[in-house]
């Protein structure tokens, strides 16, 4: 169930959604975004969406939860200084700025991710994915092991960004090695984030 400090929101349509950040995205520190899954056929508002629409307010989504059979929800909070950005978040805010649909506070957060580097710490992480590149470290550890590099090469772009920007964004030498030790074990199991007893 959702956080007891998070209310929740469930619009209908995009406009609905965009509604509630004008008015609530200076003052709520995050919220609980419920939406039908696509097979109801229910009215609903895409991810892709209300993501959209976060950026345009200096938000960003986090964590999914299933509610129920039919619904999902999704935490939406205030992005923070230093929260890094993807490439396609990137890919996005210039889409929205094309349409103009970008609010100051989604212009503020760009601005201050510019000014204190979040906005390119994970450039170096999105061509490496793009290119099917490995750190020095991770590629060795990897080459250690039997299949492990194979499998995690042959992963999706998507799951070796989750992985790279997870190895990446550890703040100390020890924590990016256990996160290294972790990958390897996970490939070697060609296992994905999220595979049961393999979390990131």
């Amino acid at each position: 169930m959702p956080a007891p400090d998070y209310k929740t929101t469930h619009p209908k349509n995009r406009k609905q959604w965009r509604q509630w950040l004008e008015k609530n995205h200076q003052t709520s520190p995050g919220v609980w975004f419920i939406y039908y899954k696509k097979e109801t056929g229910k009215p609903r508002v895409s991810y892709e969406a209300a993501v959209e629409e976060a950026l345009c307010f200096g938000w960003i989504d986090s964590l999914p939860r299933k509610l129920d059979e039919e619904r999902t929800m999704l935490k939406f909070t205030p992005r923070k200084p230093k929260s890094v950005w993807s490439k396609l978040n990137k890919t996005r805010i210039e889409k929205l700025s094309k349409e103009k649909l970008m609010m100051p506070a989604g212009f503020a957060s760009i601005k201050l991710a510019k000014e204190n580097g979040s906005w390119d710490t994970l450039t170096a992480t999105d061509n490496a994915a793009e290119n099917n590149e490995l750190p020095a470290d991770l590629e060795n550890s990897l080459s250690k092991k039997r299949n492990a590099k194979e499998n995690f090469l042959n992963f999706s772009k998507s799951v070796r960004k989750q992985f790279l920007y997870w190895i990446d964004s550890a703040k100390r030498p020890e924590t990016r090695r256990e996160r290294i030790k972790q990958t390897v074990l996970m490939a070697e199991a060609n296992k994905k984030p999220g595979a049961s007893g393999f979390k990131l």
